[in-house]
């Protein structure tokens, strides 16, 4: 069954993630920062770090964009937690389809590996991901030649809602695909439980 944590900030919900991640035997996490590669500024990369290590996680980074597919596919062979972080959601999308790797991926989390996703990272479980490109520039990832995703969740989460600095980017998603897709708005301090097809929000209780 599918267990996933979803969220805008992961160092604005630390404490939920350690509440998703107590029972877990496993202290590796396999952390892909491939979505910050396009963005001039990359300190919640850094803040997520040092959140997983706070809690007790060693990290090992695989930057997709920058790894043959075969070594991809080791990686993620043995690989319990997945955590994929914030950044361009065309540009992430596109690496991981340049290396085959979106099915893959799909395939462990239906099997049991946890997922971790943090903003783009989030956005990528759905079913589609042309609805963010009123947050994210889609010309940064010109090879991207449809937008459909990995398809787990039924719903379009939206990161950093009503958030600086992406006040009126989301606002204007609302305004524009509340109506056509079943959208849910999160802000930084919010995190969404997925466990198969059931889902929470939940508010870190800083």
């Amino acid at each position: 069954m599918s267990k996933l944590f979803l969220t805008s900030y992961l160092a604005g919900t630390k404490n939920l993630a350690k509440e998703f991640l107590k029972d877990v035997p496993e202290k590796e996490i396999t952390f892909v920062p491939t979505a910050s590669n396009t963005e001039d500024y990359k300190g919640y990369v850094d803040e997520a770090k040092q959140a997983f290590l706070k809690l007790g996680f060693s990290i090992n980074i695989l930057d997709i964009s920058k790894t043959e597919k075969q070594k991809i596919e080791n990686i993620l062979k043995n690989t319990k937690i997945l955590y994929v972080s914030g950044g361009n959601t065309f540009y992430l999308l596109q690496e991981l389809k340049r290396k085959k790797i979106l099915d893959t991926i799909k395939d462990k989390i239906s099997n049991g590996m946890l997922y971790i996703g943090e903003s783009a990272g989030a956005i990528i479980t759905s079913k589609n991901i042309e609805y963010n490109q009123i947050m994210d520039n889609k010309d940064i990832a010109p090879d991207l030649d449809n937008y459909e995703a990995m398809n787990i969740t039924d719903f379009y989460i939206l990161p950093h809602n009503n958030e600086f600095p992406f006040v009126e980017s989301t606002k204007e998603t609302i305004k524009i695909y509340e109506s056509k897709l079943n959208l849910l708005p999160i802000s930084n301090s919010e995190a969404v439980f997925v466990n198969g097809k059931d889902f929470v929000v939940k508010n870190d209780d800083k």
